[in-house]
């Protein structure tokens, strides 16, 4: 590549970037395409593109562009961002899931309060709450189908039972109704398994009282949410926010036991994934 392309290249990026700004995608892609042609390994004339087909909603040039910036850049956020949006449009929950993982955790690495760090996980969180949704209702509608085909099953042997024992009628009925509330109780039981109640205390951050995302340890012994307690050390002061005593960023410590509890419990009860 020569230096006169590479140039060449970078402006037709900027020149990408101005008409994207102004809302013209088409002429944005156009100065991307050709900034690609002449520097085709550049990850970021990639991203920038898959970004301008992004508000286009053409995913399929998204995810191929994407792909083609992560071979050339493996640790870009915004690629494997973009990749996990294009994948879950195409509904594989399961690899778009795993992209904007890829991509949150790549983000936190670089920049903890950036602005796609919350974006991203906004929408992993929404993909994450979603993807639960469909397997509760799936569950709840297999459950009734099986509570109802255990009481057509308990009725048919109660007529049975009293075809067979009709000396002992009076003992028959009570025993079946018995047996339903029982039944009733047992599918009451496993149902409530989907149903959203209170996230532990010590999963939420004593500041934002929300779940854990970004766990952090002072050396107060209290854990908080990174980019939260990054905010207070940078506007309000370098304390810690309840214990007053001196903090710097230096000191955080990321709060891995805390970080694994938060995901198994999200793991098991997915409802705690809805952010509004």
């Amino acid at each position: 590549m020569s230096p006169t392309a590479a140039k060449q290249a970078e402006q037709l990026r900027l020149d990408g970037n101005t008409y994207f700004k102004k809302g013209r995608f088409a002429a944005a892609i156009d100065a991307y395409t050709e900034a690609i042609t002449l520097c085709p390994n550049v990850p970021i004339y990639w991203t920038n593109r898959a970004l301008g087909h992004r508000k286009r909603n053409n995913w399929t040039r998204v995810e191929e562009d994407c792909r083609r910036a992560i071979q050339l850049d493996s640790n870009s956020v915004k690629a494997h961002y973009m990749l996990g949006l294009a994948l879950l449009q195409r509904e594989e929950y399961a690899e778009g899931v795993k992209e904007l993982e890829k991509a949150l955790d790549l983000g936190r690495g670089a920049n903890p309060k950036g602005y796609m760090v919350e974006e991203i996980w906004q929408e992993l969180a929404k993909a994450k709450y979603m993807e639960w949704e469909h397997e509760s209702t799936k569950r709840s509608w297999e459950l009734q189908t099986l509570k109802e085909a255990c009481e057509t099953a308990l009725k048919e042997k109660h007529l049975f039972d009293s075809s067979e024992l009709e000396g002992f009628l009076d003992e028959i009925p009570r025993s079946n109704l018995e047996q339903l509330e029982a039944l009733d109780r047992v599918f009451r039981i496993a149902a409530e398994a989907d149903l959203p109640t209170d996230v532990p205390d010590y999963l939420c951050c004593k500041i934002t009282l929300d779940i854990f995302r970004d766990p952090v340890i002072a050396p107060s012994g209290l854990t908080y949410e990174r980019e939260v307690l990054l905010d207070h050390l940078e506007k309000v002061g370098k304390f810690d926010p309840i214990t007053r005593e001196p903090l710097s960023q230096s000191q955080l410590v990321s709060n891995l036991a805390i970080k694994e509890a938060v995901q198994a419990f999200l793991d098991e009860h997915g409802w705690a994934y809805k952010t509004d």
